[in-house]
């Protein structure tokens, strides 16, 4: 950090002392908090609001999740909270962690820990701890490395966390290498925190997370699709991202996003495939209505993801990519595999990637209504996220194609919207139902009736709505051409 952006250490007093008035504040109208540190010491025992909700308590955002330490093991836990809390849970005992609700505050009780890793899983072993100051040792970074004691809020922050909780840089308590020796996991948490907090990692943790990118591969799936979750549904996914590729990380579980750094996009040369998808991830977000939309993020993110494997230039040195919408589907759906995602999760996030170039064809005015229900039907219920990856894909810089294009997709939703209002294309059906069909054919449930279903809807997309006439005159047309009737 340059000695311009570190701020003077008089500022740093002067935050400190505001910071730490926040957090007796917070506490002072929270008493839940005070009344849990009562039983404990009444208990004999040490209670300390720790970690991630001293950390958002003085960002100013403590939430209703209260997470603490204490010198008491769970069994004495539980009796402390026995008649006190309105429910208890024992989901986390094998890691010294006890659950309790109260007064709509979710509170999450863990023994001090002072945990080893199996070297070959790097799987927390948890073995307990005796002080708060070994407890805060072994915790990933200095700003979720600071506590409070209860009930009488003394602050204790033996790593220098609020300095670089002003400072908004992310550092290790120990030495990164010691800390991503324990847990290669922290370092996928570095660039999570990054994301969610607009914080810069410290050059030292930078290093440490390059040389050391290739232990990610001892973590398992599910941990690291927990972690990346999180990073791209944060304030700034984009600071995020970029730490993960600058650190080699992403090449250990993401690689298509690394692979689309050698990439020119054909639809904007002044940047590349990579600096363009980071563009488009941007655009998404802002498209947001409220919250996280995993899956559209998801979609922006791997929408290019087939362009490496499709590149060609042609005699004249254009680049093309033909067909890279079908290779980035396959490619997603096998990522997302690999990463553990549920199978819902990745259908959705596939068939965008799928469907993102259709639209390009419209503007040429080629498009017919039927084109434009099978549009529709095709995208489903992925129809309005579809409508925000279109638009965020447009990211050049020539104003008046960006114009043109946008000016187009105006149109065609301005079009889907009047054929809608007209034929219900929310659920495009054949005209006539199972049952119409096997009566009309004197068939019985099976595979005719699917495939004559399915041709009644094909014909449904082509021509729009058929009366109830014209639909078994098609029906015995197209049974008749099959040689099912006379």
């Amino acid at each position: 950090m340059s000695e311009a952006s570190a701020p003077h250490a008089a500022d740093r007093r002067e935050l400190t002392a505001a910071q730490r008035n926040a957090v007796a504040e917070l506490l002072r109208v929270s008493p839940v908090a005070d009344e849990l540190g009562h039983r404990f010491v009444r208990a004999g025992h040490e209670l300390h609001l720790v970690g991630g909700s001293v950390r958002d308590a003085l960002l100013g955002r403590l939430g209703d999740d209260l997470d603490f330490c204490t010198d008491a093991h769970p069994d004495e836990t539980l009796r402390i909270l026995k008649g006190w809390a309105e429910s208890i849970w024992e989901t986390g005992r094998e890691f010294g962690t006890i659950g309790a609700q109260r007064d709509g505050l979710q509170l999450e009780i863990t023994t001090f820990r002072a945990e080893s890793y199996d070297q070959v899983s790097r799987n927390p072993v948890v073995v307990y701890g005796t002080s708060l100051d070994e407890d805060l040792k072994r915790r990933d970074f200095t700003i979720n490395a600071m506590a409070v004691s209860l009930p009488e809020h003394r602050f204790t922050d033996p790593h220098g966390g609020l300095d670089d909780l002003s400072a908004k840089v992310i550092r290790t308590p120990s030495t990164p290498g010691e800390s991503f020796g324990d847990d290669p996991l922290r370092m996928l948490r570095a660039a999570r925190f990054a994301a969610q907090l607009r914080f810069a990692v410290h050059p030292d943790v930078h290093t440490a997370m390059t040389e050391m990118a290739a232990d990610l591969d001892r973590i398992t799936a599910e941990r690291i699709r927990d972690e990346f979750t999180k990073l791209l549904c944060g304030a700034d996914p984009i600071t995020g991202l970029r730490l993960l590729v600058d650190t080699g990380l992403a090449e250990r579980f993401l690689p298509e996003l690394t692979g689309l750094k050698l990439e020119i996009d054909e639809h904007a040369q002044h940047k590349d495939v990579y600096e363009h998808t980071l563009t488009v991830v941007e655009n998404a977000v802002s498209y947001e209505e409220e919250g996280c939309d995993f899956i559209l993020r998801m979609a922006a993110l791997l929408h290019d993801a087939g362009k490496p494997a499709t590149k060609a230039v042609g005699s004249d040195g254009r680049v093309s990519f033909h067909h890279h919408e079908v290779v980035g589907a396959r490619l997603t759906k096998a990522r997302m595999k690999a990463m553990r995602y549920p199978k819902e999760v990745t259908a959705k996030v596939t068939a965008l990637v799928a469907l993102h170039l259709r639209f390009y064809g419209y503007g040429r005015g080629e498009w017919t209504d039927s084109a434009v229900r099978r549009y529709v039907a095709d995208a489903g219920d992925l129809l309005p996220r579809l409508h925000k990856l279109t638009r965020s894909d447009c990211t050049t810089r020539n104003r008046r194609k960006a114009a043109q294009l946008a000016a187009d997709y105006d149109a065609l939703e301005d079009r889907i919207a009047r054929i809608a209002a007209e034929e219900d294309l929310a659920r495009v059906r054949p005209d006539l139902d199972g049952n119409a069909i096997m009566e009309l054919l004197g068939v019985p449930p099976g595979p005719v009736v699917g495939r004559a279903w399915k041709h009644l809807k094909e014909q449904r997309l082509e021509h729009g709505p058929l009366d109830r006439d014209a639909a078994e005159a098609e029906l015995l047309r197209w049974a008749r051409a099959e040689g099912l009737i006379e």
